[in-house]
């Protein structure tokens, strides 16, 4: 697997470094040797995802204080936000139109999400509280995130996992704005798409390194 959408065609490649350069016809032998990109970005890419929002969602589910914010904030800036911004840039540079557009979404969100939440806090005369705002802020990252979900419908179980529970996550923490409950539920579902996350990574991860295929990690086509 190069990349985050390369993960449909490893399962049929050897994770052999030196196979898969036997296998190569002859004109192709300098093709990956040259490629600015070596190495693969989707993994990390999808722990800085799930990691951050399993961070987040500790407060979200209530399963601790508020006061766990300011962690929040610094891993969403620098390892959802920048850290993932940059693996979908990389991706980009491999070719990879839809993990390069997804992990730059999401971390540019995260980076955003930092900012304006602590500008909130400092600075609360500036920002508002405006109810209807957010909820449709977040109910625009649903449907962003719906149409991601989507073209997973041609990749695997696991992305296909990740991005339904996220556009879920979504649509109750736009309803959460309004009701406490539906925000608490946002956070059980919020974790469970970060979790999936994280197994993704690794799933990926063991299946180019180690040849082992972790369910969830073979392609699939729905559509």
């Amino acid at each position: 697997m190069s990349n985050l959408n390369g993960a449909l065609d490893v399962e049929a490649q050897p994770y052999d470094p030196k196979q898969k350069a036997m296998l190569k016809p002859a004109g192709e032998a300098g093709t990956k040797a040259d490629e600015f990109v070596r190495g693969d970005p989707g993994p990390f890419g999808l722990l800085c995802f799930g990691m951050t929002t399993c961070m987040l969602m500790f407060v979200t589910t209530e399963w601790t204080t508020k006061a766990f914010i300011p962690t929040v904030f610094c891993y969403a800036m620098f390892y959802g936000g920048l850290g993932q911004f940059v693996a979908g840039v990389l991706e980009l540079i491999k070719g990879n139109t839809f993990g390069g557009t997804a992990f730059a979404s999401y971390g540019a969100f995260w980076m955003g999400w930092f900012l304006l939440e602590y500008l909130s806090i400092t600075n609360k005369a500036m920002f508002p509280g405006v109810k209807s705002g957010k909820s449709l802020w977040c109910g625009l990252w649903a449907v962003l995130t719906f149409g991601f979900f989507i073209v997973t419908l041609r990749k695997n179980g696991c992305l296909m996992t990740i991005f339904s529970t996220l556009v879920i996550t979504f649509a109750l923490l736009s309803g959460g704005v309004w009701s406490p409950e539906c925000e608490q539920a946002a956070g059980y579902w919020g974790f469970f798409c970060g979790s999936s996350a994280i197994y993704a990574a690794f799933a990926f991860l063991y299946k180019q390194e180690l040849g082992i295929v972790l369910p969830g990690a073979r392609p699939v086509a729905y559509i």
